[in-house]
């Protein structure tokens, strides 16, 4: 039996014929050669595989299945197992679906090999017309030829137009009984909602980490080469769940070893920093060294690590030390030496420096990929860290200014919990002081202008208040006379409408006027006066200046009204 003949082979690629030697065999690449021919083979997706096999031995099987999920996770795998499965006869030719077929039976060899008349494969990226799904429409019509049911394969179904999805709406609705769809997508968000609802989904998930380790180790086996525990660790993580894809790296990290492959040479081919340059570099971090820190990412540069990769792999030891120190499991592909190093710093660390720490990092990696030259990015991203380090946390600041500390400042604690002095209440301005709603009956004449407008944006003319807080500025406020200065162009009816809203206010008439003489500024105007007056009072506060001076850089954002009023 040559190779191509063998079980466990792919399905893209027809059998060979006996006398054609091996040698003469084109390669296959591991990801082609070793797809799934059972639902045994068919690893993470256990789910999946439960509910078909219960839905196949109940006779319950769908008209059509949507298959999604990430790349290289065996949708079309699925698929194709599914059309097996649905038109296994057995070895005897008297079998019906089930969930295991034998792959022996013509109907399953011909589908293994890609050429059985009633399995329709399509890819929607390159037939996406609504011609093409008129062919398959034309088709459905007619009986299966020689196998139980007539399957249409179309991977990539996103990629279908609009018009072609409409097309297949009513088929896919109410199909013939002898006519089964399966669709595959990566994009399950791009598909209609119309199609959604015509289908069984199944959600492929990510294949686990340990679970792709196992099944590359027995790949490695099966083609008799040498590989270390700690470079299949590293071949499962790169692939990020997806199984073509570690297989693709394992084939590349094969013929990068010559047949013997290393957890450095993988590295140095994924261009990953190793582990323990990892915790070196940040060792020197924590420490402060920021000559040694450089000279580690220079030495990195060296050999070709990735600015990118370095920061990954410090943000992953910090998220290590952080499970950790939280208690978490701890990850089962991580070497004993990785499990001890990150239960040392999380002894080491706290909860406010290790969540410090992962902040930095990550922007940081925003910074490098962003920046012109990734590894001056990179030089500042480790310097901004060695800074940060010397900077004591917040609640150390607080406690040393509550006990009168280094900097002999008062506590800012203690000035925020102490009520305010007599005489800065005093002095707050009364037109912004908070008082209870007047009754229009028994106070007619509100105190101030300010009071007016509160007192018209209260009775609903909320689009007035707005006006005179922001178009006029205030000549004479002499009950019931009011003149204004307009300080934006107003409607040719202001001073009627405004008479009119006054007297639906307080039930009294007056009299508005508009002059050109000198006048406050608007009330938006007297508000951000206020702020900027809070602001400059609250950073001349001692407090407030030990903490600027504790966190250089640190910038007062807002001031709230009440600072304001206050001020």
């Amino acid at each position: 039996m040559t190779d191509d003949e063998s079980p466990g082979l792919g399905l893209d690629l027809p059998a060979q014929p006996l006398e054609k030697s091996a040698a003469a065999s084109p390669y296959r690449v591991l990801a082609r050669k070793y797809r799934p021919q059972s639902f045994a083979e068919l690893i993470g997706q256990d789910a999946m595989v439960r509910t078909l096999g219960n839905a196949i031995a109940s006779g319950r099987i769908a008209h059509a299945f949507l298959l999604t999920g990430v790349r290289g996770v065996g949708k079309t795998s699925t698929a194709r197992l599914v059309a097996k499965a649905l038109n296994c006869i057995g070895p005897d030719g008297k079998g019906g679906p089930t969930i295991d077929p034998c792959g022996v039976c013509e109907p399953c060899r011909a589908i293994a090999e890609g050429r059985h008349i009633d399995v329709t494969e399509m890819d929607a990226a390159s037939h996406t017309g609504v011609d093409d799904v008129r062919e398959i429409i034309e088709a459905v019509r007619y009986s299966a030829v020689s196998a139980r049911f007539k399957i249409y394969i179309i991977d990539e179904v996103h990629m279908l137009s609009k018009n072609a999805f409409n097309a297949l709406l009513k088929t896919l609705e109410e199909p013939p009984a002898h006519v089964k769809f399966l669709f595959a997508t990566t994009e399950v968000n791009k598909v209609p909602v119309t199609v959604l609802s015509r289908c069984q989904r199944f959600d492929l998930r990510r294949i686990p980490a340990e679970a792709l380790v196992e099944h590359f180790r027995r790949i490695a086996e099966i083609e008799q080469v040498d590989i270390e525990p700690d470079a299949l660790s590293l071949v499962a993580r790169a692939a990020e769940g997806s199984a073509r894809d570690g297989l693709s790296l394992l084939d590349q990290a094969i013929a990068h070893g010559a047949g013997v492959v290393t957890a450095d040479a993988v590295r140095d081919m994924l261009g990953l920093a190793d582990r323990g340059r990892i915790r070196r570099l940040l060792s020197l971090l924590l420490s402060g060294d920021a000559a040694g820190s450089l000279a580690e990412l220079d030495e990195a540069r060296t050999l070709g690590i990735e600015p990118t990769a370095l920061l990954r792999g410090l943000m992953e030891q910090t998220h290590a030390a952080t499970r950790t120190k939280a208690g978490g499991s701890a990850d089962p592909l991580a070497s004993a030496e990785e499990r001890a190093a990150s239960e040392e710093l999380a002894g080491s660390l706290g909860w406010g420096q290790l969540h410090r720490l992962w902040q930095m990092l990550l922007k940081g990696l925003s910074d490098v990929a962003a920046a012109p030259d990734p590894n001056e990015a990179a030089a500042m991203v480790l310097l901004r860290i060695i800074h940060a380090a010397e900077l004591p946390d917040p609640a150390t600041v607080i406690a040393r200014l509550q006990a009168g500390g280094e900097t002999g400042a008062v506590s800012v604690p203690a000035a925020r919990a102490a009520p305010p002095p007599a005489p800065r209440a005093a002095a707050a301005p009364a037109p912004v002081a908070p008082a209870p709603e007047p009754e229009p009956a028994e106070d007619p004449a509100p105190a101030s202008f300010v009071a007016l407008v509160d007192l018209i944006e209260r009775r609903g003319k909320a689009i007035r208040a707005s006006q005179l807080r922001r178009e006029v500025g205030l000549i004479r406020y002499a009950p019931p006379e009011l003149v204004l200065k307009p300080l934006q162009p107003l409607g040719p009816n202001f001073t009627r409408e405004l008479t009119d809203d006054i007297r639906a206010a307080l039930d009294a008439r007056w009299t508005v006027t508009l002059g050109d003489g000198e006048a406050e500024p608007s009330l938006q105007a007297q508000e951000k006066m206020a702020e900027e007056r809070a602001r400059e009072a609250i950073l001349a506060e001692p407090g407030v200046a030990a903490v600027f001076a504790a966190y250089p850089g640190t910038t007062l954002e807002s001031v709230s009204s009440k600072d304001a009023n206050h001020a």
